[in-house]
C-alpha cells in the first residue's frame, strides 16, 4: 500500500507514541492493530501525554519503539516540550489518531524535504511473499532530494522521494546497497551497507535525518515485519540499525524505547485508572 501523510504531522506522531505507551497489550482482541512509532527528526527531544498524564517523557531521536497490538479505535493525546510541568498547554493537540482492526503500521516523525518537521503514517505491506522469498521496502524519510538506492552498481530502486516508499520482492539473501542522488552513482550519500533480506519477512530500510545539516546527519534504520510465508498478520520485530558512516549520529537501540513503553504503561495502568482510552467503534 502507498504511504499516506498524516494532516497534522507532528502531533500525529506523538498520538502514536502515547498509544505505544498507554494501552497494555493484553487489552487488544484478535482483530488488534498493530504499530510501530520510528523517531527520525535529529536533535528533537519532546515529551507526549494521554488524558493528562505524562506518558513519554525525553523520547529521542532515533529510536524504533513497538510494536504493540492495539484495540482498533481512536486515541486522544498532546505533545509538548520536553519537560513541560502539565499538558495544559501543549504545542500541538488534543489529537486523535485512529487505527483500523487488522492493520499494520509506522508512524515517522521526520524532515521533509525542506528540512521541516514532518510525520508520516506508513501502511505495512503484510501480503505473502513466495517460498524462498522475502520483500524489501525502502522510505525515504530524510531531508535529501530524490534518490536512487544501487545494488551492484545498478539503480534497484529509482527516484524515491521525500515521504515515499518503494517495494520489491527478492530472494531471500544479504543485498549490499547504497543511497545516492537520483540520476548518479557517487557519491554515496549512505552506504555501502549490507541489509538482511530474509525470507518470508519485510525487511524495511528507512533514510533519515538530514542531507544539507552540517556536519549531515543521514541514518538508516531497519524494522522487520516476519511470518510472511504463512499470514499475512505476523508479529513484527523492530529493530534499529546504523549505516557504517561517519556523517551519521550514534542513536538508541529500540530495546531501550520499549523499556520506557514499559514503565510508562505500569505508570498509567496505575494512576489513570479513571482516564478512560477510547476503544474499537
Amino acid at each position: 500500500m502507498r504511504a499516506r501523510p498524516l494532516a497534522a504531522a507532528a502531533g500525529s506522531f506523538a498520538v502514536a507514541a502515547l498509544t505505544l505507551a498507554a494501552v497494555p497489550a493484553q487489552a487488544a482482541g484478535a482483530d488488534a492493530a498493530q504499530l510501530s512509532v520510528l523517531h527520525g527528526v535529529p536533535g528533537l527531544t519532546v515529551d507526549v501525554w494521554v488524558n493528562g498524564q505524562r506518558t513519554l517523557d525525553d523520547f529521542t531521536p532515533g529510536t524504533l519503539a513497538g510494536p504493540l497490538d492495539l484495540p482498533a479505535g481512536t486515541y486522544t493525546v498532546a505533545i509538548t516540550a520536553a519537560d513541560a510541568a502539565d499538558a495544559s498547554a501543549p504545542a500541538i493537540g488534543p489529537v486523535d489518531l485512529s487505527l483500523a482492526g487488522g492493520g499494520s503500521y509506522t508512524a515517522v516523525a521526520h524532515l521533509d524535504a525542506s528540512g521541516n518537521p514532518a510525520a508520516t503514517l506508513f501502511t505495512n505491506d503484510t501480503t505473502p511473499t513466495a517460498a524462498g522469498q522475502g520483500r524489501l521496502t525502502v522510505r525515504h524519510v530524510a531531508a535529501a532530494p530524490g534518490v536512487d538506492v544501487l545494488a551492484g552498481g545498478q539503480a534497484v530502486v529509482s527516484d524515491l522521494t521525500n515521504a515515499g516508499e518503494q517495494k520489491l520482492d527478492l530472494p531471500a539473501g544479504t543485498v549490499s546497497a547504497s543511497v545516492v542522488a537520483t540520476g548518479t552513482t557517487e557519491p554515496a550519500l549512505l552506504g555501502p551497507a549490507d541489509v538482511d533480506v530474509a525470507e518470508g519477512a519485510d525487511t524495511i530500510v528507512y533514510a533519515w535525518g538530514s542531507a544539507t545539516a552540517s556536519p549531515a546527519t543521514l541514518a538508516l534504520a531497519t524494522q522487520v515485519v516476519g511470518g510472511l510465508h504463512s499470514s499475512p498478520s505476523a508479529v513484527q520485530a523492530g529493530q534499529v540499525g546504523l549505516v557504517d558512516d561517519t556523517r551519521t549520529q550514534p542513536w538508541l537501540i529500540g530495546a531501550g524505547a520499549l523499556a520506557v513503553l514499559a514503565a510508562a504503561v505500569l505508570a498509567v495502568t496505575r494512576r489513570t485508572s479513571a482516564a478512560t482510552v477510547t476503544r474499537g467503534r
